[in-house]
């Protein structure tokens, strides 16, 4: 099994937004809101799935499950849109996560 991280998901955006550029706006600071209520659209839908079909579909029936990793997906690339929007590096976003994590590994 290979690692899909972040690499290769904003290299996937990157492809994505050029391939629609002269039908999408294209990421920047300003865009970032939109992408974000993009972002919050799609983690609803992805609530949604779990609060109409349940745990027990998601976890055994395929076209559910497929429906809410498709959901998860989006969810993903909107994240990652605002990411580039704002010209955040993945090496970046690692720092900062992990530097997050060590200071939740300590809170209590």
């Amino acid at each position: 099994m290979t690692d899909f991280g972040f690499v290769q998901m904003q290299e996937i955006q990157r492809q994505l937004q050029e391939k629609y550029k002269d039908k999408w706006n294209a990421l920047s600071p300003g865009q970032g809101k939109e992408q974000l209520l993009w972002l919050m659209i799609e983690l609803g839908e992805v609530a949604d799935i779990m609060k109409k079909e349940g745990v027990q579909k998601i976890m055994e029936d395929t076209e559910t499950r497929t429906h809410f990793i498709e959901e998860m997906a989006d969810v993903m690339m909107y994240y990652n849109d605002v990411m580039l929007c704002y010209n955040i590096s993945v090496e970046e976003f690692r720092n900062v996560y992990l530097e997050k994590h060590q200071r939740n590994m300590e809170r209590w």
